[in-house]
C-alpha cells in the first residue's frame, strides 16, 4: 500500500528503536525519568521557550494548553477550520468549560483580525458575555493545506494579542515543516506564541507524543494538568529517546517530504479531470478536487485503494494526500499512475 492518508503513518527509524531499547529510565510521574527529562531540555531549546512537558498526544497538549490559559465559563477565540476546532472531540467545553469562539479561517490559514476583534465583547464589564481567554492558531494550517503562516501576520497576531491582553497558543503539530519551508528556525516562528504544541509523531517520525512548551510556571501548571486528564506517565523514556532521535535527526529531512508533495501535485496537475494548484504546495500537505464525470469522493477513494494507494476525504468536496518517511519518488510516481488510471476508466465507462 502507498500510504498517502497521513505523515502519522510513519514508523520509526532504526536508530530510534536502537536508543529506545537502550533508554535510561525512571518514573516521569515522579520527575525522575532521565530520558524524558533530556527531552524536554532539548525541545524547549528548540523552539526557544524556557520549559516543556512531554504529552501523550498533540489533542492532550492542546487541551492541557487551553485548560490552563482559559478559566472555566471563558472561551477561546479559534479557527473554524483548526484542528483544536474540528477534530479534538470538544475537550476544551467538556472537560475544562470552555467555549470555543469559531473565527472564519482565510485560504492561507490566518484570522483576520477584524474577525479576532469582532468576537471581542463590547463591554468587558458586562456580565451576560463569555470573556475571551486565548487566542489559537495552526502552524502549518492542515485544512488550508499545511499553509505555513508568515513571520508577518504572527507578529501582527501578536501586537493584536497583547493589545487586548490576551495570551497566544500555537497549534504547532508541524511547525518544523513550517521552519523548513520557509527558512524560518522554530524558536522564531515561536517566538510570537506564548505557548506551543509540536508533534513528535508525524513528519519526525517518532512512533509516540508531542512536546508543549512555554513558560516554567505554565508547564507547571501543564503538568497537573496531563495528570488529571490521565496522562501521567512511568517509565516513559522508552519513548522520549525515539522523539530525542526525531528532534536531532529528521527535521532537515522535512524538506525531502516538501519536495515529493510537490512532484505529487504536479503529477496530478496533468491529469484531466483532477483540480489542483500546484503553487499552493508549500509543505506535506497536498489538497485536490476530483472533477472527472462519473467519479465522486468515495468512488475515487475506494477505486485508487483496491490499487493500492490510500488517500483521505478532507470536506468541501476535497481530498488530502500527505508525504512523509514512509514515501520515496517511485511512490510518488506510481500514485500519480494509479490516479491516472482510475480516472481514464472513469471515462471510457460513461
Amino acid at each position: 500500500m502507498i500510504e498517502m492518508r497521513s505523515d502519522t503513518f510513519t514508523l520509526p527509524t532504526e536508530q530510534m528503536m536502537s536508543a529506545m531499547s537502550r533508554a535510561a529510565l525512571g518514573d516521569d510521574v515522579y520527575g525522575e525519568d532521565p530520558t524524558v527529562n533530556g527531552l524536554e531540555e532539548l525541545a524547549a531549546k528548540s523552539v526557544g521557550k524556557p520549559a516543556a512537558c512531554l504529552m501523550p498526544s498533540g489533542t492532550m497538549a492542546n487541551l492541557a494548553a487551553l485548560m490552563v490559559h482559559v478559566p472555566r465559563g471563558g472561551k477561546v477565540l479559534v479557527g473554524n477550520e483548526s484542528d483544536i476546532y474540528l477534530y479534538e472531540a470538544g475537550g476544551a467545553s467538556v472537560c475544562g468549560g470552555i467555549m470555543y469562539e469559531p473565527i472564519r479561517t482565510r485560504p492561507d490559514g490566518t484570522l483576520a483580525l477584524d474577525d479576532l476583534a469582532a468576537a471581542l465583547p463590547p463591554d468587558p464589564e458586562d456580565s451576560q458575555f463569555a470573556l475571551p481567554g486565548l487566542i489559537c492558531v495552526e502552524n502549518t494550517h492542515n485544512r488550508m493545506g499545511g499553509r505555513p503562516l508568515s513571520q508577518e501576520y504572527l507578529a501582527e497576531l501578536r501586537r493584536f494579542a497583547t493589545r487586548h491582553g490576551l495570551p497566544v497558543h500555537m497549534d504547532g503539530a508541524r511547525v518544523f515543516n513550517a521552519a523548513v519551508a520557509t527558512g524560518v528556525p522554530a524558536a522564531e516562528i515561536a517566538a510570537h506564541a506564548d505557548s506551543l504544541q509540536f508533534c513528535l509523531s508525524k513528519g519526525l517520525s517518532a512512533p509516540i507524543g508531542s512536546i508543549l512548551a512555554g513558560e516554567a510556571d505554565f508547564i507547571e501548571k501543564a503538568r497537573r494538568v496531563r495528570k488529571m486528564l490521565g496522562g501521567g506517565m512511568r517509565q516513559a523514556g522508552v519513548f522520549a529517546a525515539a522523539g530525542t532521535v526525531a528532534l536531532t535527526s529528521t527535521v532537515d529531512r522535512l524538506a525531502d517530504d516538501h519536495r515529493l508533495a510537490a512532484r505529487f501535485a504536479a503529477g496530478l496537475a496533468e491529469i484531466d479531470g483532477i483540480d489542483v494548484d500546484p503553487g499552493a504546495v508549500t509543505t506535506n500537505i497536498i489538497l485536490f478536487r476530483v472533477t472527472a464525470p462519473g467519479l465522486d469522493d468515495d468512488r475515487f477513494l475506494r477505486a485508487v485503494q483496491e490499487r493500492g494507494l490510500a488517500m483521505g476525504e478532507f470536506g468541501h468536496g476535497r481530498i488530502r494526500a500527505v508525504t512523509h518517511r514512509g514515501l520515496d519518488a517511485e511512490d510518488v510516481s506510481a500514485a500519480v499512475a494509479i490516479v491516472a488510471d482510475v480516472v481514464r476508466e472513469a471515462r471510457e465507462a460513461r
